[in-house]
């Protein structure tokens, strides 16, 4: 009796221990969320300047997305789709108060890092905020986050002169601040101990270390390169010299857009930029030109902090269990089109660098660039499905893994894009773009300012003011608008009827 007593005690401890080390078995999670970093900002996508060897090394080990898109190109909405895995179209949560972007908190519990935290999970939210979580407060989003530290909207370059919260940063820059912060959360020892002690009042309680028992994931968002984190760079003594110096010797190689300055290539019915913000104006060379100095610069430092991040990983012991994400929430144009900003649906404006790694990732995989049109949406599905935790059904985004393993899996052949902020003179828009042609629909600004309307397409069966299709492999510029040419009439009208099945279909 005592024997088997004894054996059913030994057994059920193998068992817990078992146990025990499968859920330490699971992988942890970054996500490094940039913030307007175009496609071809890195060495690797073509910028003739730039300096990114960190960012390529992980493009090298993991996998690139060559045709990684996100749909709302503007900082709220892309982020809002990360939340919700879907696109604007149906989670309406818009970047202006007349949509009460709000997600709620039932949506925020199908949120990735929400079901990462229910599936045992220690889960830290850094950086850059851009959509309201449940309330004004963000409650769900701070209560059921281990590590929730950032600030909403803009950062600024030095983020403690916008928001007190990061007053206990011994960095001041933005960048480097932020590593600082997902040191202090992924750190066991007390090296970081003064992070807690002086941490503002208001959000002590919503600081604390990763459970080392536990898996981790980690959302960092950066606020960087966008042109409202740019301003000072390099002006303080203490600013690292990379900020006030770097490609000072190569700047003459920078490139402006061909046929510099170009026109605008919109009515102005559809597109006014005596409506713009200021920052976003391109025809002024010198300003430009220092525009994108700065954001090399900037760009330069993430690439940094993506080196530094990962040699801490190797630190701390867990590089060999982390699965990194690298991806923009929008482009940007630097006069493309005569444009400034983003919104627009043009590829500066969409098109965007996507990279996932993971340290289990087979020879036959590492270095692979996948050409299938891929989405914003997609990651958190993927993200999920790499965890071994189950993708909600509210999502529309598609894991990508199956393409990264290289199988046989029915995908996207084209993809749905929309601007749906109308304030600032942007116009309303819906677009189809697949790997050979892209369509694009504007609707009139008359009735829209200050009015968030999702689903008037739809409802009203609205015409657009004015369309555009580009032969994207003839054309990759989107130079050349082929509406109105006969010969594509057919291809014209296939991609009409193409966008208003999408607009219901993803509604």
């Amino acid at each position: 009796m005592k024997k088997t007593i004894l054996y059913s005690i030994l057994i059920c401890a193998s068992f817990i221990a078992c146990k025990a080390q499968e859920e330490q078995k699971k992988p942890n999670v970054i996500f490094v969320f940039s913030d307007d970093q175009r496609f071809n900002s890195l060495s690797m996508t073509g910028d003739p300047i730039a300096e990114t060897p960190h960012i390529d090394q992980l493009a090298k080990e993991g996998v690139f997305f060559n045709n990684a898109y996100i749909t709302s190109p503007i900082c709220g909405p892309s982020r809002a789709n990360i939340f919700t895995g879907q696109w604007e179209r149906k989670n309406k949560i818009g970047f202006t108060y007349v949509s009460k972007h709000v997600i709620s908190e039932e949506t925020y519990q199908n949120s990735w890092q929400a079901q990462l935290k229910k599936a045992g999970y220690s889960t830290a939210f850094i950086g850059k905020h851009h959509t309201k979580i449940g309330d004004r407060k963000d409650t769900p989003l701070v209560e059921n986050t281990d590590f929730s530290y950032y600030g909403n909207g803009h950062l600024g370059f030095y983020p403690a002169k916008k928001h007190k919260q990061f007053n206990n940063l011994k960095n001041e820059t933005q960048v480097e601040g932020l590593l600082e912060a997902t040191k202090a959360y992924l750190s066991q020892g007390d090296d970081y101990d003064y992070f807690y002690e002086n941490a503002d009042p208001s959000i002590k309680n919503q600081l604390k270390k990763r459970d080392p028992n536990k898996p981790f994931s980690a959302w960092i968002n950066l606020n960087l390169p966008h042109a409202s984190s740019i301003g000072g760079m390099g002006s303080r003594e203490t600013d690292p010299e990379y900020y006030k110096t770097k490609y000072d010797d190569v700047k003459h190689k920078m490139e402006l857009p061909d046929n510099y300055p170009q026109a605008i290539s919109l009515p102005e019915e559809v597109y006014a930029t005596s409506d713009l913000m200021k920052y976003y104006v391109t025809s002024k060379k010198g300003k430009l030109l220092n525009e994108k100095l700065k954001m090399d610069r900037a760009n330069y430092a993430i690439d940094l902090m993506v080196g530094k991040l990962r040699d801490f990983l190797e630190d701390i012991g867990e590089a060999d269990n982390t699965i990194i994400v690298f991806c923009s929430d929008n482009g940007l144009f630097l006069g493309e089109h005569g444009l400034g900003g983003k919104t627009i649906l043009y590829d500066e404006s969409v098109h965007v660098p996507m990279i996932v790694y993971s340290p289990f990732f087979k020879d036959k995989t590492k270095g692979k660039v996948i050409d299938e049109l891929v989405v914003g949406q997609d990651i958190p599905a993927t993200i999920l499905e790499m965890c071994g935790v189950q993708t909600p059904q509210s999502y529309q985004g598609k894991s990508m893994l199956p393409l990264i393993d290289g199988e046989n899996t029915d995908w996207r052949e084209d993809i749905f894009l929309e601007n749906l902020f109308t304030d600032q003179g942007y116009p309303r828009q819906e677009g189809v773009r697949s790997k050979q042609f892209k369509y694009i629909r504007s609707f009139s600004k008359a009735n829209d300012r200050k009015k968030y309307v999702p689903n008037q397409s739809i409802e009203t069966d609205e015409k657009p003011i004015y369309e555009e299709l580009f032969d994207i492999i003839n054309d990759p510029k989107e130079q050349n608008n082929l509406v109105g040419n006969k010969e594509y009439l057919e291809i014209l009208n296939e991609y009409r009827e193409r966008c208003k099945t999408l607009v219901s279909e993803l509604n």
